[in-house]
Order: structure tokens, then C-alpha cells, then sequence
């Protein structure tokens, strides 16, 4: 079995493959690159207007990059009933780990009035593209508010892809689109010559 490492990681991701197991528990894993793309335009990103409302009176509050290893460990263990299992095992989570010390992947949490930390979204940037793995919410909407930060944060940083995966109900709302490989490869190509930086 081919070892898990960081340098494995960013070349598989530059070519569109990226790495998910059957459980948490698994410790084999496989790699996919599927023939339909989840992307979220950060130009096409919308919200709904109750959500808009909860933004303005919400005591919530983002920061990145403060708990990295307490995002991705809640990412692989919170379940909801539409994620009865996580496909991040231990390996995952370790080599994410060992990125976020590289600086080549991040997080946003949100916290709540007293600084507990409430829900958040972890992935990885390689140019201008952001590679967003995994959300999770232990209060409601805090994995949201997680998403709109980090789309305010991309645009602002001159990134031009948000790669999502795969299409779900849960993301399709905020405007994910589908697209072929071929045309993902495209625009991943595009998005790797871009210099920007996602922190600090």
C-alpha cells in the first residue's frame, strides 16, 4: 500500500485525484476523480435571504487557521442524519495535519460569544484553487457562516476556483455547479498558474 504524504497529496490534487475511504475506522483508502465535478463559482455564490438576516444578527464569529486539528477532527467525527459516516480515517486526517504545518491547508472556525469553537470548514489551497474537503456544524448554521467567510476570503485573495467535489443537496443551494473533467482539468490548470495565498 502506497504511504500517505504531503507531497503525494498536493501532486494527486493538481491532477484532480483526492483521496476518501470507506469509514472512519478503514484503513485502506481510495482515490477518486470522478467524471462529473462539483465547483462552486465565487462569482455565482448565493445565499438565502433568511440566511442574509441570520449573518446580520448572528454573535458569531470566524477565524482561520486557529484549531486546524480540532476542525478536521469534528469534520470526521460529528454525524448528522444525512452523514452517518465520515470517509476521513486516521491517515487523512494525519497528512491534512502534516499540510496545515506546510501551510498548504487551512480552516475557518466559527465560534461563539464566549470563543467556543462551533462549527467549520477545512481544505486545501495550491495556487488559485481551494480544495474545500469537509464542513461541520455543532450549532445551526455555523458550518454556513464557515462558507461564506471563506468564499469573501477567496475573492478577496484572487482565487478562482472552488472545487467542492461532488454535488450534494446540502452545497447545491449555494449555487455548486457540475462540470465534465475534462473542463475541471481546464480550469484547474488555470487556477494552479495563479499566485495568491490564502494566509496569512
Amino acid at each position: 500500500m502506497i504511504k500517505l504524504t504531503p507531497e503525494l497529496m498536493i501532486q494527486a490534487y493538481a491532477h484532480g485525484y483526492f483521496p476518501m475511504a470507506e469509514s472512519r475506522d478503514e484503513k485502506s483508502l481510495n482515490w477518486y476523480r470522478p467524471p462529473m465535478r462539483g465547483v462552486l463559482p465565487l462569482d455565482g455564490f448565493r445565499i438565502s435571504r433568511s440566511f442574509k438576516k441570520f449573518l446580520k444578527k448572528t454573535p458569531y464569529r470566524n477565524t482561520v487557521n486557529q484549531d486546524f486539528s480540532a476542525v478536521i477532527r469534528h469534520c470526521a467525527e460529528v454525524r448528522t442524519h444525512n452523514r452517518t459516516e465520515s470517509w476521513i480515517n486516521e491517515e487523512i486526517e494525519a497528512v491534512f495535519i502534516e499540510l496545515h504545518a506546510l501551510g498548504a491547508a487551512h480552516s475557518v472556525e466559527t465560534r461563539d460569544e464566549a470563543g467556543n469553537l462551533v462549527g467549520g470548514l477545512y481544505g486545501l489551497a495550491l495556487g488559485g484553487a481551494f480544495f474545500g474537503e469537509s464542513m461541520f456544524s455543532l450549532r445551526p448554521e455555523s458550518s454556513k457562516q464557515a462558507l461564506v467567510f471563506l468564499v469573501e476570503r477567496l475573492r478577496a485573495r484572487g482565487f478562482t476556483l472552488l472545487d467542492t467535489q461532488f454535488v450534494n443537496d446540502h452545497i447545491a443551494q449555494f449555487g455548486v455547479i457540475e462540470m465534465t473533467d475534462e473542463a475541471y482539468q481546464h480550469r484547474l490548470a488555470e487556477a494552479l498558474r495563479v499566485k495568491t495565498a490564502f494566509h496569512p
